[in-house]
């Protein structure tokens, strides 16, 4: 029996006058995941394509932007419990705190952290604006870093905001400090630079060491389920997201052997980004660093 017939039949089935709207809220909800599966009462079948009710309806507390900054071609993300009104940015951009401080009032929305995957070398943050414009909001970043923060993060740390909870997952290499972000209740992680859509993070600067970059990716993001959604800190392509199993498959460096990998990554040549010699230094303050753009 296809997926679709079994939604039917189960609708079909289990739909009422008095429970109709709650069904549909909770399917339609579930596209926002990315999971697009039916729910059926409160144990999951043992199909593939039915997950538990009590999943769907907690999802419809969280809130999830991917936002865009054209200039660095950098995506940030904005997380928040919509019980709590409490909300996260990740890797925020100096250019775009306006657009971020406007949106966050129009959601009414409270910043409680500003956070970075890693030290950029392409833009300047926006986590000491934010922290500026916007009383109580508090900066995060890895410890590895060195950057100077609120809070700084350890291997496997726990945080958050509200019911919205990320592990913080070690993935140097690109930077020694590069950490990924990992939303297990929503099957998402933020991978920064470390892994791209297709790709991955330069090595060959800011303490960079693609045979450390190879090990971190393969153990702490290729090593989720292959149905998380994987969502980078850039992408040039026009592409927004990729998922675990797709660069298991797809993705043509880290497909290859570490061997293989290595002399790939040593052997790009690329500029240094135009922004490296104010961006860096900035960064290392929260951005706020006093230096012309």
């Amino acid at each position: 029996m296809t997926s679709a017939l079994k939604c039917v039949r189960w609708w079909s089935s289990c739909a009422t006058a008095s429970n109709i709207s709650e069904i549909w809220a909770t399917l339609v909800f579930q596209r926002g995941t990315g999971r697009r599966r039916c729910c059926r009462g409160s144990s999951a079948s043992p199909y593939n394509n039915y997950c538990t009710t009590s999943h769907a309806m907690a999802a419809t507390r969280f809130l999830f932007r991917q936002l865009f900054d054209e200039k660095s071609w950098t995506y940030t993300y904005l997380l928040a419990d919509l019980n709590s009104k409490e909300a996260l940015l990740i890797d925020p951009v100096v250019d775009q705190v306006d657009r971020d401080v406007k949106l966050l009032t129009e959601l009414g929305l409270k910043l409680v952290y500003a956070v970075n995957t890693h030290v950029h070398a392409d833009h300047i943050t926006g986590t000491g604006e934010l922290k500026k414009r916007i009383e109580g909001c508090r900066s995060i970043i890895s410890a590895a870093s060195q950057a100077s923060a609120d809070r700084h993060l350890l291997p496997n740390e726990v945080f958050g905001v509200g019911e919205v909870k990320l592990e913080a997952r070690p993935t140097p290499g690109h930077t020694s400090g590069c950490m990924t972000y990992v939303w297990h209740d929503q099957r998402k992680a933020f991978t920064g630079d470390a892994l791209l859509i297709r790709g991955c993070g330069r090595t060959d600067f800011q303490q960079g060491d693609p045979e450390l970059l190879y090990d971190s990716v393969h153990s702490q993001i290729l090593s989720l389920p292959k149905d998380y959604s994987l969502y980078p800190a850039h992408d040039y392509k026009g592409l927004m997201e990729t998922t675990v199993g797709e660069e298991i498959q797809f993705n043509p460096r880290l497909t290859k052997t570490k061997a293989e990998f290595v002399d790939i990554m040593n052997n790009l040549n690329l500029k240094y980004p135009k922004m490296i010699d104010k961006a860096v230094p900035a960064n290392m303050v929260c951005g706020l660093q006093d230096i012309e753009a």
